[in-house]
């Protein structure tokens, strides 16, 4: 996705972590430089400072790491011998990110003389936090020209909110040293998508209306709340998946051909997509827009508590209409695009895990076979981001095991895992290394998170202010059946 083939950068660096011994952090972060560390994709000299709060961490900092890596790595990847050689570079740091006298000072003092180093600062801590960590990071005289500052998803809770906290957070660094990531876009096949769409005549002449009847974009969930309760009642589905997850995906499907793949172009045919949604307001919220809420039920073969259960047993709270599951019918108004619905789903507990894109063509304009050959089923292409990454194109062809003409559909499948000799893709590894080399073309620029605000404040707003509580789903199934309405009123059906 850059007209230049992505390099990690030669040059040291710096990677502090706040928010160091989290979630986030001991399941994505450290893994992903861990994973970095071992391909040989990390300059001498680096360092990564990891930050916390509790003592008993700073004191058994690499055992704490080290019990993070065994439970959360893939089996197989955790070798000690390289854990030993990777822990030399970690530094714990004892830190108040809102307290400029809680260990700021002990802190600057590690960076004297290494202002070559290209500094990089991931605030995995809350949005609200965000503005007190930067004005200390500045305080600290930390920032430097080569120095850089990741935020993670979603920044704020509605369009208001976000400006907000980015007016906060842009009065310390430039929008060019502001990273702000979603770790879908560091899927290799996401990245494909551009590959796919202009690097092939096949499918550039076919990407518009006249021949795409519908596109369906499912992120789907097998999990609960997974001890994340007072956030995720805060923000709910829509907050949570499809202001940035479902709508960067959208974006990138449906973007114009920048001039060149690099980060400024990119980012701007994306905005203008954005732009282009159809405003979804009012009244028409019920007509496009389905919340949902899940029940306890049977997930492979266990019976899982309703979310109102997991919610009184996480928090202080009993009832709530927070949307675990969402369905949007969404149009984007453009030449291109024009009449085409887009079908968005996004869902915890669903009968299974799995992340896919599926372009539908339109069915042939005259069948020549007779009936005995069978019903023609139209194209389809179907971009698989999880659990395994892959391309499948849908087909009809000749039964070959008939002597008379049937046709049946078949697919070409390619399985990235399998043509790429098991080759994972990990999306937070290939962004961190890509904000380490300053290549911000898999980050999101201020303006598209705006353009999304924009489009998702009016649905929930008038959730709110109609009361419209979700309609409820059995645990362990595709969410409520209302969402189907949405694509049999349309004379369609999901796909997965």
């Amino acid at each position: 996705m850059n007209d230049q083939t992505t390099k990690v950068s030669k040059q040291a660096f710096d990677l502090v972590l706040f928010g160091g011994t989290g979630d986030l952090s001991l399941r994505k972060l450290l893994p992903s430089m861990f994973r970095a560390f071992i391909d040989g994709e990390i300059t001498n000299g680096s360092r990564i400072f990891v930050c916390t709060r509790k003592q008993k961490e700073f004191d058994e900092i690499l055992s704490v790491i080290e019990v993070a890596f065994r439970n959360f790595m893939l089996d197989g990847e955790f070798n000690a011998e390289q854990y030993s050689q990777f822990g030399k570079m970690i530094i714990p740091a004892i830190i108040d990110v809102t307290d400029y006298e809680q260990g700021w000072e002990k802190l600057k003092s590690q960076f004297a003389k290494r202002e070559h180093n290209a500094r990089i600062f991931y605030l995995a801590i809350i949005p609200n936090i965000y503005g007190n960590c930067c004005e200390n990071i500045n305080k600290a005289k930390l920032i430097t020209d080569n120095s850089r500052v990741i935020v993670e998803k979603p920044i704020g809770y509605d369009q208001e909110s976000a400006e907000k906290i980015n007016q906060t957070i842009a009065q310390y660094f430039t929008e060019e040293q502001i990273y702000r990531i979603d770790h879908y876009l560091g899927k290799e096949t996401v990245q494909n998508l551009l590959a796919l769409r202009f690097g092939n005549s096949l499918f550039e002449n076919l990407w518009d209306a006249k021949s795409i009847d519908h596109i369906q974009i499912s992120i789907n969930e097998q999990v609960g709340l997974e001890g994340r309760a007072g956030f995720y009642d805060d923000a709910g589905a829509m907050r949570d998946m499809i202001q940035n997850h479902l709508l960067q995906l959208l974006s990138l499907i449906t973007m114009e051909s920048p001039n060149k793949m690099n980060a400024d172009n990119i980012r701007a045919e994306k905005i203008k997509v954005l732009q282009a949604l159809r405003p979804i307001i009012n009244e028409e919220v019920k007509e496009h827009t389905v919340s949902g809420q899940y029940v306890a039920g049977n997930v492979n073969g266990k019976l899982e508590p309703g979310y109102l259960e997991e919610l009184a047993k996480n928090s202080d709270k009993t009832s709530s209409n927070t949307e675990t599951f969402v369905a949007i019918r969404a149009f984007i108004d453009n030449w291109r695009w024009s009449k085409v619905p887009f079908y968005l789903r996004t869902g915890k507990r669903l009968a299974r895990r799995s992340a896919e894109i599926t372009i539908q063509f339109k069915s042939v304009s005259h069948n020549a076979f007779g009936a005995d050959a069978g019903s023609l089923t139209p194209n389809r292409l179907v971009i698989q981001l999880q659990p395994e990454e892959s391309i499948q194109l849908h087909l009809m062809a000749k039964d070959m095991t008939q002597l008379k003409t049937v046709l049946k559909p078949v697919k070409l499948d390619l399985n990235f895992t399998e043509s790429t000799n098991g080759f994972k893709s990990f999306g937070y590894k290939r962004l961190l290394l890509d904000a380490i080399a300053g290549n911000a073309t898999l980050f999101i620029h201020r303006d598209e998170g705006a353009a999304a605000w924009k489009w998702v404040d009016p649905i929930i707003k008038y959730w709110k202010e109609e009361e419209l509580s979700p309609y409820l789903y059995r645990a362990g199934t595709w969410g409520p059946k209302e969402a189907d309405k949405l694509l049999t009123n349309d004379q369609r059906e999901w796909l997965i």
